[in-house]
């Protein structure tokens, strides 16, 4: 089935495919991200999920999947909305957040590519319990919940990975509570935040380097605490030369010391 290229403003919710009319070539999106319909013969796949499916069952996917492209700051889904079918994250990230009746939000994890949105809802037939929101330019399939449906029941590898998915996503709830429960303050939520992302740096000299592209906010929202508190953390580390933050680039000075902080 023919992919049709939607235009989504930054904030703007989608929840269910609408196609206008396909006027543009489907070569390249308005975000600068190459449209790629084809899972078969997709160069971006990778060995996890559903980007790791048998060829059988990656050629009925792109027959019930529908790929767009949308700008950072896109509403995939909306937390309390009906579950009318999930989202394949194939390019750029999500932040998947929770939020209060008064205001607050928490992001409960950040989706990478290969990553499927919506999946609880959909196979609950509940309402979504989280927001998700692109945080940079991404491409997403959509896959209605009646087809989603029934594609898992008719490919067993299909429904083994839905089930993997739901495990990692339920353990990484659980790592989250244990996170913001357990710590006795801010600066073990800090650090352990800080050692989570660094995990996957470059370490030279005894310095880790990383890119964590996150607002001050975001980081707020992500360990359970205030911008105010994260800015005062993140200072404070600075000022111990344990770890600094310059725009997107973490550097980390002392592990030992941040391994310390996180074990308080």
């Amino acid at each position: 089935m023919a992919a049709a290229t939607q235009l989504v403003t930054p904030g703007t919710a989608f929840s269910h495919f609408q196609p206008l009319a396909d006027l543009a070539p489907r070569v390249a999106s308005p975000y600068g991200l190459p449209i790629v319909d084809d899972c078969a013969t997709c160069k971006l796949r990778c060995d996890s999920f559903f980007c790791a499916l048998s060829p059988e069952s990656r050629r009925d996917l792109d027959q019930i999947k529908h790929t767009n492209s949308y700008p950072a700051g896109a509403l995939a889904l909306v937390e309390g909305q009906t579950a009318r079918g999930v989202y394949i994250l194939c390019q750029g990230r999500a932040k998947l957040m929770a939020t209060s009746r008064d205001g607050r939000t928490l992001i409960l994890k950040i989706a990478e590519p290969g990553e499927i949105l919506g999946l609880h809802a959909v196979i609950s037939g509940k309402l979504h319990e989280l927001t998700v929101e692109t945080l940079q330019p991404s491409q997403l399939a959509f896959i209605a919940r009646e087809d989603f449906l029934k594609f898992l029941k008719t490919h067993a590898d299909a429904c083994l990975r839905a089930a993997q998915h739901l495990s990692r996503d339920c353990h990484s709830a659980y790592e989250s509570m244990r996170s913001i429960g357990l710590s006795h303050s801010v600066t073990e939520k800090m650090a352990r935040f800080l050692l989570r992302w660094s995990a996957n740096g470059k370490t030279t000299d005894g310095k880790t380097r990383v890119k964590i592209a996150f607002t001050h906010e975001e980081i707020a929202q992500l360990i359970g605490s205030s911008r105010e508190t994260v800015t005062r953390t993140l200072a404070e580390f600075k000022k111990r030369q344990v770890a600094e933050l310059h725009g997107s680039t973490l550097l980390v000075l002392n592990m030992s010391a941040l391994e310390g902080l996180a074990a308080c």
